[in-house]
C-alpha cells in the first residue's frame, strides 16, 4: 500500500492518509488475526459469539427506538 505526498501537503497529513487507508483496508485486523493459529473450533466459537452480541445489540436498539415512539 502506498500513498503519494500532494502538492504543498505536510508529512503529518500524508501519515493521516496513509493511516487511515491502512485502517479502511483492515490490514492490521487481518495481520493480527494471523499472528498466531486458532483452531477451527476456536473460530467457530468466535463467530457464534460475535453473532450473538449483534443479536443483542440489535435487540436493545429496537427496544430504544419504540420507547421513542411512546
Amino acid at each position: 500500500m502506498q500513498v503519494k505526498l500532494r502538492k504543498n501537503e505536510t508529512v503529518e497529513h500524508l501519515i493521516k492518509r496513509f493511516s487511515r487507508k491502512v485502517k479502511n483496508a483492515k490490514l492490521m485486523d487481518e495481520i493480527l488475526e494471523k499472528r498466531y493459529h486458532k483452531k477451527p473450533s476456536e473460530k467457530k466459537r468466535e463467530k457464534h459469539f460475535e453473532k450473538m452480541r449483534l443479536i443483542e445489540k440489535n435487540k436493545r436498539k429496537e427496544q430504544q427506538e419504540e420507547e421513542r415512539r411512546r
